[in-house]
């Protein structure tokens, strides 16, 4: 498979919300097999199509500690369909916004609907690390990302320090 460029902030389209996908056929599966190939090279534990640039509704995670066995899990359409009210602060960052992380508070468990890579339809409870994940993860196929959470002081400045970062890679 490939490793696909990953995008960063002000890229506009990480700021758009992705479309549905219609059929899982073999594109999205070679979709699938490349975001998982460029989130473990990156490395990171969780990339959503829009990162690579692809505006479909696909995320990819494997939030697995380092001495467990690998947990790859895909979904296509995901989407969050109850959230608990009890919260967690988790440190975030983003493979978009690399080397930046930040305290993020999110609800320790949601559930979602998605389909798999085989057009299989699910529901899952997720709570921990994988709650977290899943939100971030389906926050960037609505165009949302983790620094929204912040104070606006904060972000503002790292939309800033990445904007002259931009700026100097096209000259």
């Amino acid at each position: 498979m490939a490793i696909r460029p990953i995008l960063h902030i002000p890229t506009p389209c990480l700021r758009e919300v992705a479309a549905p996908v219609v059929e899982v056929n073999d594109e999205i599966k070679t979709l699938i097999k490349d975001m998982f190939d460029t989130m473990y090279d990156a490395p990171g534990i969780g990339l959503a199509a829009p990162q690579i640039g692809v505006m479909h509704r696909v995320i990819v995670m494997d939030p697995a500690d380092e001495e467990d066995e690998p947990a790859p899990l895909a979904m296509i359409n995901p989407k969050i369909t109850w959230l608990s009210e009890e919260l967690r602060v988790h440190q975030e960052g983003c493979l978009s916004i690399p080397e930046y992380y930040e305290d993020v508070e999110r609800p320790v468990l949601c559930k979602v609907t998605y389909l798999d890579e085989n057009g299989e339809y699910h529901e899952r409870e997720c709570d921990g690390l994988l709650s977290t994940v899943v939100q971030h993860e389906v926050d960037h196929l609505n165009g949302r990302l983790f620094i929204d959470y912040i104070s606006r002081l904060k972000r503002e400045r790292v939309i800033k320090k990445f904007k002259k970062i931009a700026k100097r890679a096209a000259e």
